[in-house]
């Protein structure tokens, strides 16, 4: 519904420059891509549309960085509905909360932190932005990136300024913007429960599980790329090259930051090394955190997955993280969420291939970054054909919602299993 309405207001033509009226399929591409707080663009929003149609989109991005059913949710409340036990579970899933029991409050303290970053996030971006052009349109830029980036939507309206699809790209040397927009995507990629985490350590003295891996994790893998995009990118004339050693340092570990669902970028990802792109790859695949504005297979899975298999290589018959034993339904439910991402994109960018002439590498890039709804695009999605417009929709909707999420919503109700089989073995490698 959020983006049938927000595909309609974009179509009109109060909604985009004059000459520039969208069509049906973009205006539903793009509706998906900031309800999604995707990214991924047909038209460049900063010149392509007016701010009628800027402010459909802030408001699409704002809704979705909330989640569907956390927003479904606050207008029940408003509205006094009493929500449902099979609600409680779709939304319990949604948000990936362990309990059944405190998610209403835990919805109305996602709002506060939410509306709370994203307006420090606004104010230290006015500052900067009120040096480069007139005081109204800084506060509006403002606004509209902090949520923007805050949200993981990677929209931006620098394309008014420095020129279509330009990004970040004029402040790839201002430590200032480049620190703000880090922390803005951290945040919303860590999510809500490890924030909430966070806030409460000084009263509770302790960090629960998920947010030690969630924290040691995104470390971890945030280092990892932005040495690797270092090493890669150091001499390549059209990124890093042309840079001195602070701003290399900065522009790797924005990108690797960014990468995993942030969908901003400084340098022109496009002209990237193929190695770098696959890597970029990799990291929008593993995505943000469960319960946050990112998607990907999520962090907390790809941490199961690599104790599932140093465990195995230890011969231990238990997945260990800081002190504690993961249940083995925690196991199961990460190789299925990851054995049904791995076909998802798989399958797409196979089909893409048949229907586009461009090179596999490129459309299995464009395909993980709608999956992941992590918006960042080599170029290809504004060539694409409307018929793979509309599949990467589909991707950027699945993507962002859950695979898993989606059958417990569409699921009649668990069957108890009344046999206990006996137990096989085959043979493992």
């Amino acid at each position: 519904m959020v983006i049938t309405l927000g595909a309609f207001l974009l179509s009109l033509a109060p909604a985009t420059a004059e000459g520039h009226r969208l069509g049906l399929i973009d205006a539903f591409f793009t509706a998906t891509s900031a309800a999604c707080v995707t990214g991924l663009t047909v038209v460049d929003t900063g010149t392509h549309f007016t701010v009628f149609g800027q402010v459909v989109v802030l408001l699409l991005l704002q809704i979705g960085g909330l989640g569907f059913t956390t927003v479904g949710t606050l207008i029940s409340l408003a509205f006094n509905r009493r929500i449902s036990l099979r609600e409680r579970l779709v939304l319990q899933e949604s948000l990936n909360h362990h309990q059944i029991g405190g998610l209403l409050p835990l919805i109305l303290r996602v709002m506060a932190y939410s509306l709370t970053i994203e307006a420090t996030g606004a104010l230290l971006l006015f500052v900067r932005f009120a040096q480069d052009m007139p005081i109204g349109q800084a506060i509006y830029f403002g606004i509209f990136h902090s949520v923007s980036i805050f949200n993981n939507g990677g929209f931006d309206l620098f394309g008014r300024i420095y020129g279509p699809f330009s990004g970040l790209a004029a402040y790839a040397s201002d430590p200032f913007v480049n620190l703000v927009v880090m922390l803005l995507i951290f945040l919303g990629g860590i999510g809500f429960i490890v924030i909430a985490d966070l806030l409460g350590y000084r009263q509770n003295r302790r960090l629960s599980l998920h947010t030690k891996v969630v924290l040691t994790m995104s470390g971890i893998l945030t280092a990892v790329g932005a040495i690797i995009l270092l090493l890669i990118e150091a001499n390549n004339p059209h990124t890093l090259g042309p840079m001195n050693g602070v701003d290399r340092i900065f522009a790797s570990f924005f990108h690797s930051i960014s990468s995993r669902s942030g969908g901003v970028s400084t340098v022109p990802v496009a002209d990237m090394e193929q190695s770098s792109q696959f890597l970029l790859i990799l990291l929008m695949f593993i995505g943000a955190a469960p319960g946050s504005t990112g998607g990907g297979i999520k962090i907390t899975v790809f941490a199961i997955l690599l104790g599932a298999m140093y465990a195995m290589m230890r011969g231990n018959r238990d997945i260990i993280f800081f002190r504690q034993r993961l249940p083995k339904a925690s196991i199961i439910k990460a190789i299925t969420q990851t054995w049904l991402a791995m076909f998802l994109v798989i399958t797409v960018a196979m089909v893409l291939s048949a229907l586009e002439d461009a090179p596999f590498l490129t459309l299995l890039f464009e395909t993980t970054s709608a999956f992941a709804t992590a918006g960042m695009s080599l170029g290809l999605t504004p060539e694409l054909t409307e018929i793979s417009k509309v599949l990467l929709s589909a991707v950027m909707f699945l993507g962002r919602i859950g695979p898993l999420t989606l059958a417990y919503a569409i699921n009649s109700g668990t069957k108890k299993e009344l046999l206990k089989y006996p137990e096989g073995k085959i043979i493992i490698g």
